[in-house]
């Protein structure tokens, strides 16, 4: 009788350092699969544009940079009911803007969203962004593969007016207008 306790011990013991070993290297496998996911997509210098009291709508503005092709398919924020990514551009004589699907990113080539150019569009606001808040994004990337990575991101409220070469944190590009 006193056999069978001790062989019982010893057999979920066993089966304890199994299991640990099982999810031990279960563990390590999803990190390693997870790993260079997590890094592909780099967003630096993100930052909103403040409002007024009865505003509805602002910007957000960053730069983009990713280790393999993607594309921007998504992005939303707690501050505001629709967000789209969209696009300024020239028809004929008029600046138009207008909502993209999605904004691909070329593998290794920072892709800017800026004033006057490609931009993240916060509408139906919840309440006056302040300059000084922080905002926070959600980004989501597709690649190729259809797999998909989210990316976190709290961008800074800059002033309402300020020229858009003050708001950037690397103090403008080359000089030329937004």
């Amino acid at each position: 009788m006193k056999l069978l306790p001790s062989l019982s011990v010893r057999r979920a013991a066993r089966s304890s350092a199994r299991s640990s070993a099982l999810s031990a290297a279960l563990s390590a496998t999803l990190l390693a699969v997870a790993g260079p996911v997590l890094a592909q997509v780099t967003v630096t210098a993100p930052w909103v544009r403040a409002t007024v009291a009865q505003q509805s709508s602002t910007g957000a503005f960053m730069q983009l940079k990713s280790a393999k092709a993607v594309k921007l398919v998504s992005v939303s924020t707690p501050v505001a009911g629709i967000v789209e990514v969209h696009e300024m551009a020239m028809d004929g004589q008029v600046m138009r803007m207008r909502a993209v699907p999605a904004l691909e990113l070329p593998a290794d080539k920072t892709v800017e969203l800026k004033p006057g150019g490609y931009h993240v569009m916060l509408m139906d606001l919840k309440g006056q962004v302040k300059a000084g808040d922080t905002v926070p994004l959600t980004l989501v990337f597709e690649g190729a593969d259809q797999k998909r990575e989210t990316v976190q991101v709290k961008a800074t409220v800059k002033p309402l007016g300020a020229p858009a070469a003050a708001m950037d944190e690397h103090g403008g590009h080359g000089g030329h207008q937004h």
